[in-house]
């Protein structure tokens, strides 16, 4: 009795998770309207996979005897209305909260690792349940529980750091990431075609056509970042500017007049979006990326779909359902010993469609990066540009720092050595007829001196501390960990000293960072540092709750100003619920002396 009903789950299961792939279906199709600009459908499509999912949990736990925690992150916050009546995002103002809520729960639903695993396990659960009843037959009731072991593996909570070590997992993944790779060139197939028909037929519609199209590179361009670590910078140039009204109120092109701002306006965003290659790079990089995914993808499909298709006529269909057999090129099965000298077969075409996996998806990768990637005149471009912004925010910043160091001297040191003077002319006023008194000011004075100059030390300290200087960046980093209230460690190392306004630069970025995750509430703060071609590269990880944005605060926007002067930039990557990662990099060189004997690779504070 026991027997059966083991059986007769392992059916319910096989049949419920075919509905995983109707899920699928709907995903595919939302994102496929997000990139059309369709953005209300990709959310409430995840969440509901994920009430299939839930439910799936319950079956491992009812059925399996593996109970299965919820993975996900908890729930974005409510918006705040502010005491205006209005509703702050960042730097962006809403009448309603609805628009807040639902740009917070996509984003959550969206930045979850489980999200990508759950992703994966609706693709991949319907063929290994199908199999399912057959090991149960064979295995009886405890097969179950090992299925249900598998449903907690992909469902259940992880920890953050938790990376898939088998080879087997991590060449699915990347054979994943290869029809990724080839679905989203697809779309940006489409939508160059798309673009070329707007620009040849109706020119004045192709600066929002193609603003909206480079949405969908975009995301090819994080996403196979995402995918295969190959980097791809966005080469577009820099949109113009408003164009500003003569003295008469009218506005000039050229020998034009006009009265209104909008065809001006609309001239120049056409002579911008047209006469940028990045354009048309990205039509063409459309054919061309669909081309070199696809033959680096189908030989991988053809195998992978043979070999599956085996699988199941083999070891399902056979069985169950029909006595013979038979698929191209193979002969005819009939019995279990034909089925057990074609397996050999379909295991070998599976390992040669997932063996060349991820150098095939790094390949895709790097095709991707030579046309939806910056030229070098593009590049030189963007560092020009990027240079004049920043120019004004180092110059407000060396502004703000001698107001504060200023400010610093006149209400501190200034306000000591003057009541200092005033009580030297009361000693030497007393020195003579009251010598105790002058005694008591003398000592007074002794006090008042030892303090100035610990006021004196401290400013000096934040001008440019001694640590940087006597031990170098890496030693610095590691007292700023010390003297943190969080239980920090302090990993990598650097080959020698870097220059001395980088120092100071990464210095006071991470003290910052090491204050923000102190002051909401993390607990443990990881800072590894590293150099590599001229690039110095420190990551700081804290566990606090997320949601950091730089246009929220103050702090986050100093440290890109500050970056910004060394043509470095921050990228944080913080969703609700955290963890918070912070990778700092800034382009620098190194003098290659040997490292201080008194100097280790790590560090730890309790």
């Amino acid at each position: 009795m026991r027997y059966l009903r083991a059986v007769g789950r392992a059916l319910a299961l096989a049949a419920y998770s075919l509905l995983s792939w109707l899920d699928v279906l709907v995903q595919l199709i939302a994102f496929v309207l997000l990139c059309g600009g369709l953005f209300f459908f990709l959310g409430p499509a995840v969440e509901w996979a994920r009430r299939r999912s839930a439910v799936a949990r319950t079956l491992a736990a009812r059925w399996c005897g593996v109970e299965v925690a919820t993975p996900y992150r908890p729930e974005p916050p409510e918006p705040v209305r502010e005491d205006d009546g209005w509703y702050r995002d960042g730097k962006l103002l809403y009448k309603r909260a609805f628009w807040i809520r639902w740009q917070r729960r996509l984003t959550w639903a969206l930045e979850d690792p489980a999200a990508n695993r759950e992703f994966t396990w609706q693709l991949v659960n319907p063929l290994v349940t199908l199999l399912l009843p057959v090991a149960v037959l064979l295995g009886g009731p405890r097969v179950l529980r090992g299925y249900g072991r598998w449903t907690r593996w992909w469902l259940g909570p992880r920890p953050p750091a938790e990376r898939p070590r088998n080879r087997v997992h991590r060449h699915l993944e990347a054979l994943g990431h290869q029809f990724g790779i080839l679905a989203l060139s697809v779309v940006q197939l489409v939508f160059s075609a798309v673009q070329l028909v707007v620009v040849a037929v109706a020119t004045p519609l192709a600066p929002p056509v193609v603003l909206k199209s480079r949405s969908i590179t975009d995301t090819l361009r994080r996403e196979t970042e995402n995918w295969t670590g190959v980097r791809i910078a966005r080469p577009y140039r820099p949109p113009p500017g408003v164009p500003l009204p003569r003295a008469d109120g009218l506005y000039q092109v050229g020998r034009q007049l006009y009265e209104e701002m909008f065809w001006p306006l609309q001239n120049a965003r056409t002579r911008w979006i047209l006469g940028d290659r990045a354009t048309w790079r990205d039509m063409a990089g459309g054919a061309l990326s669909t081309l070199v995914s696809l033959a680096c993808s189908l030989p991988a499909l053809v195998l992978f779909g043979w070999g599956m298709t085996g699988v199941w006529l083999l070891w399902v269909w056979r069985p169950f359902v029909s006595s013979r057999v038979q698929w191209s090129p193979l002969p005819e099965v009939s019995t279990h010993l034909g089925a057990l000298a074609q397996t050999p077969l379909i295991l070998l075409a599976l390992a040669a469609a997932l063996a060349p996996a991820p150098w095939l998806a790094r390949l895709q990768g790097r095709f991707a990066r030579v046309w939806f990637g910056p030229t070098e005149s593009a590049r030189l471009a963007q560092r020009v540009e990027r240079l004049k912004q920043t120019r004004s925010d180092v110059t407000v910043t060396q502004a703000a720092e001698l107001r504060r160091i200023e400010r610093d001297l006149h209400d501190g040191v200034q306000s000591r050595l003057v009541a200092m003077g005033m009580k030297l002319g009361a000693v030497e006023a007393l020195v003579d007829s009251d010598p105790e008194a002058a005694k008591q000011l003398t000592a007074e004075l002794r006090a008042a001196t030892s303090e100035a100059l610990t006021e004196l030390r401290a400013l000096i300290r934040g001008i440019h501390p001694p640590v940087l200087s006597e031990r170098g960046l890496l030693d610095a980093v590691r007292a700023l960990a010390l003297d943190s209230p969080l239980k920090a460690q302090v990993t990598g190392s650097l080959p020698g000293r870097v220059e001395e306004p980088v120092e100071a630069c990464t210095y006071f970025a991470v003290s910052e960072l090491l204050g923000n995750a102190a002051k909401h509430g993390a607990k443990r703060v990881t800072i590894e540092v590293g150099f590599a071609d001229d690039l110095l590269t420190v990551v700081v990880t804290d566990d606090g709750p997320g949601g950091a944005n730089p246009a929220r605060g103050s702090g986050l926007r100093g440290i890109e100003r500050r970056l910004g002067g060394f043509d470095g930039r921050l990228t944080l990557t913080s969703p609700i619920g955290g963890p918070t990662k912070a990778t700092l990099e800034i382009p620098c060189q190194i003098d290659q002396e040997p490292s201080s004997p008194r100097t280790s690779t790590s560090s730890e504070t309790a």
